[in-house]
């Protein structure tokens, strides 16, 4: 096997049947889940059972991310959106219009990942307007780490169930 198709087999644009589309896939859903809204989630259950000086960091963290993340969608909200609106809509015609495997599963991955930042932003929302310290704010972060894994399994499930059809079908299914 030459150098040149070795290097086409592993970066091959036929996404669903490519391993390292399914590795980024799960590694982003597990940094997702394990990033909640910008803070560890190790760092909150230390927050929990030790209180004090811990609970002290997570919600000065939080404060900070929150803030930041308010304040961008503040003042680039609009723009942001309708930069996401044109990505996503390119995305969709070019994987769907003209058949591209390649924008087809790069959709999939952004799609929910749009949701994931709505999520995020709205649990921000909530923080700021109150619920950024104490048992409000752990129960602020189990809510949104828990939703955000149910919209990762859902995603991993979509995305394996369109990804066996797309392999099925290139193999002269359907």
């Amino acid at each position: 096997m030459t150098l040149y198709a070795t290097l086409f087999e592993l970066i091959d644009l036929r996404s669903f049947s490519n391993l390292w589309y399914w590795i980024a896939l799960g590694v982003i859903w597990s940094s997702a889940s394990h990033w909640v809204l910008g803070v560890p989630y190790d760092m909150v259950q230390r927050a929990k059972r030790e209180g004090g000086p811990a609970l002290e960091d997570l919600e000065m963290i939080v404060r900070i991310n929150t803030s930041r993340m308010l304040y961008f969608s503040r003042n680039q909200g609009p723009w942001l959106v309708g930069f996401v609106c044109f990505l996503v809509t390119v995305l969709a015609l070019t994987g769907f219009l003209y058949q591209s495997e390649f924008a087809q599963a790069v959709l999939f991955l952004f799609i929910p990942l749009c949701l994931l930042g709505y999520m995020s932003l709205r649990s921000a929302i909530k923080i700021e307007a109150g619920e950024g310290q104490g048992e409000a704010l752990f129960h602020r972060l189990f809510w949104h780490r828990t939703s955000v894994q149910f919209l990762g399994m859902v995603s991993i499930f979509v995305t394996s169930l369109y990804g066996m059809y797309v392999n099925y079908q290139f193999i002269g299914g359907f």
